[in-house]
């Protein structure tokens, strides 16, 4: 019996996925890399705003560069992902990554850090994000063995949210204390703890098929394009997933000069405030999977994007002292039905598409969603010169609160459950 399966009764029940050995490693690696980064999220802008002194059309722009590589590999990364071994790929992805951010400091130490450097290190560390993010969401299946992946996504997703309470505090306390670049080492010492913990899972991957090796790749990136743009659930959560994500992103590139420069924050509060407004990330884990089994996977996804995502319109009303609160108070409803609906959906993209194409069909749907991403950054951050940050915040927030109409819109909100058909014969005999 395969150690990394082997359940004793009582410790399965007990323990949930927590029981399986490569799924603790999993866990662990990327709960800490998932800290690291949101370390980073706020570590690099407060770098280019403390450093460089950037205006929020620098800080749009570095935001756009994360994200960019979507655009550019995202649909033959997806189908790369289902030709080879996607442990590999996660460590050469850990490693690089780890070495671009270390860079940076060293940069500054120097007295050599520029903009074109910060825009190229997060190029780099976006592109490996790709390709990392990518062979996760299959590698998850291949982990859990296709069993439990809605416990195993809320799990994820719950350290997930943690990281993003806890990272924008350690950022703002490392920055106040050490000076920003200092807390973008913390973020390359995760992503070797994370390469440490893959290169310890025993999980063998399954052999891929010769004849998948031997259709060409711009053919396996048209089945995965097909396949979404074909299907009735996933094509309007995709089209939703483009329209949020852009709103999202666009404010927050505004939010940090925002808090600092317009509420008139310093670093650690501007930092505390944003850890305090993500704890909806955390509740959104801890309440998706009792939504679904009370109202269903379809429809508690409807109702809590409904009820959440107009609290969105209280951040652009802050104001130092109590009018704080209207932040975090927004932050934190918004990302307890964002959190739900990234377990919600990851859950059934793994369940619903036949392995051999998940990989195309998660790339698919993250070049469509992650690629309105920079347009948001750039947009958010092109305002918030242009009208003041504010305004700004008035303008992408109000583009937040009516999303969840596209998936009002769509057959799911005739049903309490999604399906869970594999292939495309089943979509269909359902449409």
């Amino acid at each position: 019996m395969d150690p990394t399966h082997g359940t004793p009764h009582q410790p399965r029940r007990r323990w949930g996925v927590f029981a399986l050995r490569d799924f603790r490693l999993l866990w662990v690696g990327e709960t800490v890399s998932g800290l690291g980064n949101s370390v980073t999220g706020v570590a690099l802008p407060l770098t280019a705003v403390v450093v460089l002194d950037a205006d929020s059309t620098g800080i749009g722009l570095i935001t756009a560069a994360v994200w960019l590589p979507w655009l550019l590999v995202g649909l033959p990364v997806g189908a790369w992902v289902d030709r080879m071994r996607k442990r590999h790929l996660m460590l050469v992805c850990d490693l690089v990554s780890a070495a671009a951010l270390v860079s940076v400091p060293l940069a500054a130490w120097l007295d050599t850090l520029t903009f074109p450097h910060m825009v190229v290190v997060a190029l780099i560390c976006g592109t490996a994000a790709v390709c990392f993010n990518t062979a996760y969401h299959s590698y998850i299946r291949i982990v859990l063995d296709g069993r439990n992946l809605l416990e195993g996504n809320a799990k994820l997703q719950g350290s997930e949210a943690v990281t993003h309470v806890a990272g924008p505090g350690v950022a703002g306390l490392l920055a106040q204390a050490f000076g920003a670049v200092a807390a973008l080492l913390a973020d390359a010492v995760t992503f070797l703890v994370s390469a440490v913990c893959l290169k310890s899972i025993r999980v063998a991957e399954p052999d891929r098929a010769p004849d998948e090796e031997r259709d060409s790749l711009r053919r396996q990136i048209a089945e995965g394009l097909r396949f979404v743009s074909r299907d009735r659930y996933l094509r309007p959560m995709v089209t939703w997933g483009a329209v949020i994500n852009m709103a999202l992103m666009g404010y927050q590139a505004v939010q940090v000069v925002f808090l600092i420069r317009t509420v008139g924050l310093n670093p650690a509060t501007a930092g505390l405030l944003l850890a305090g407004g993500s704890a909806g990330g955390v509740v959104g884990a801890l309440l998706a999977t009792r939504v679904t089994r009370r109202f269903g996977s379809a429809r508690g996804l409807l109702l809590l994007q409904a009820a959440t995502s107009p609290f969105a319109l209280l951040m652009p009303m802050t104001t130092a002292g109590p009018g704080l609160l209207l932040f975090a108070t927004g932050a934190f409803v918004v990302g307890i039905g964002i959190s739900v609906a990234n377990i919600v959906v990851g859950s059934f993209r793994q369940t619903y598409c036949p392995p051999q194409m998940l990989g195309r069909v998660v790339a698919t749907a993250m070049v469509i969603n992650h690629g309105t991403i920079p347009v948001g950054s750039l947009l958010g951050g092109v305002l918030g010169d242009a009208v003041g940050y504010r305004s700004a915040m008035w303008i992408m927030t109000g583009a937040v609160a009516p999303c969840w109409l596209i998936l009002a819109l769509s057959p799911m909100r005739r049903e309490r459950d999604l399906p869970q058909a594999r292939g495309h014969e089943q979509v269909h005999a359902k449409g």
